[in-house]
Order: C-alpha cells, then structure tokens, then sequence
C-alpha cells in the first residue's frame, strides 16, 4: 500500500469524552482530503510525487494476480484507477495541478470536493486490515452497517452476499466506486 500516514481514524471501541474531542478536534484541524485524477498508470508516479512536496498521500491497492503464457504475476493494482487521494489547501493548489501525470481534482464548477472523511477512514481501515479487497460495482442503495469487531471495526459500508458469503462494501459517493471485503455477519450492526 502507498499511504503516507494512515488518516485519522476515529475508533468506536471504549474511549472517554476527552479522547473523542480529542480525535474530532484533530479531523477538524487536518485538511480535507480530496480525489486527484491522473493520467493512466501514473497514479503510483503522482503519489510519490505528492509526498516530496510534504502532502499526505493515499493510493489504495489490492493484488491482483495475473496468468500470461510463460508465468503467473502478482501485482498491486490500484482500487480506483486514475485516482489517489490527498490532503492539500484548496486555497492553494498549485503545487498539486503542477504535478506530473495530474489532470485535475475533483471538483463542482470551480469549487473542490472533498471526499467525506469517514469514507476514507474505512476505505484506509479495509486496506490496513489484510483481507483481500477488491473493486466492486458501486452500490447507491442499500442498507449501510457499521462493523464492530474484527479488523474492520468502525468501518462503515453496506453488507452484500455473494456466494452465501457476507461481504462489505465501502463506497466513495463523489468518484461512484466501490471496495469489498469479505465479513463475518457477527461482526456487523445496522448504521
């Protein structure tokens, strides 16, 4: 995975009212993160790129493993192709469109749009937890679960079933594209 620090990640396990001001405090402090949009293949290159000019940085990669005639290759793909993810001042962008291989960021009109903290939260948390992760098709309706144990726990995302096998999937709404990894039905609650 290229991720340069992890995020900030709000944990629903035990904590006191002191340490939860303390986390909201420190994701209202950071800034947002927003979708870069890069030319093809070069999303490794851009992320790099990103972390010299001192941006926090997210690429995030599933493998993939791929047959040719004469051998059998494991690569890391991205989950998002033509996007990473950074943290930059919005007022001051530059530095970012100035990069090679970007094309632009994100945005609505001439205002950028940054990705909703809690989904980069879990999209980090279901890459960090070593399960295989996957793209999958994006899900706009359905019922959203908050996992509570396992490695996911405080992930947020919607509970699919495939081949009898609990699956969730964590979205990015501003990009309409999805991750999955497989679950345990127990460690999930509805939202």
């Amino acid at each position: 995975m290229f991720s340069q620090s992890p995020g900030v990640i709000l944990q629903p396990a035990f904590y006191n009212e002191e340490s939860l001001t303390a986390q909201v405090a420190s994701v209202v402090d950071a800034q947002p993160w927003y979708a870069v949009y890069v030319k093809p293949q070069f999303e490794s290159a851009v992320c790099r790129h990103l972390r010299e000019l001192r941006h926090d940085t997210f690429l995030p990669v599933y493998r993939s493993r791929r047959v040719w005639s004469d051998r059998v290759k494991k690569l890391d793909l991205p989950l998002f192709p033509g996007y990473i993810f950074s943290r930059f001042n919005a007022r001051d962008p530059w530095d970012v469109l100035n990069s090679p291989g970007v094309v632009c960021v994100v945005s609505a009109g001439r205002d950028y749009v940054p990705v909703d903290d809690v989904e980069i939260a879990s999209l980090q948390q279901l890459c960090e937890s070593g399960l295989p992760v996957e793209p999958w098709p994006y899900l706009g309706v359905g019922r959203k679960v908050v996992v509570e144990r396992g490695p996911l726990a405080g992930a947020e995302g919607v509970v699919v079933e495939l081949k009898n096998r609990a699956r969730i999937v964590v979205s990015i709404s501003m990009l309409q594209r999805s991750v999955s990894a497989e679950i345990d039905r127990e460690w999930i609650r509805p939202a």
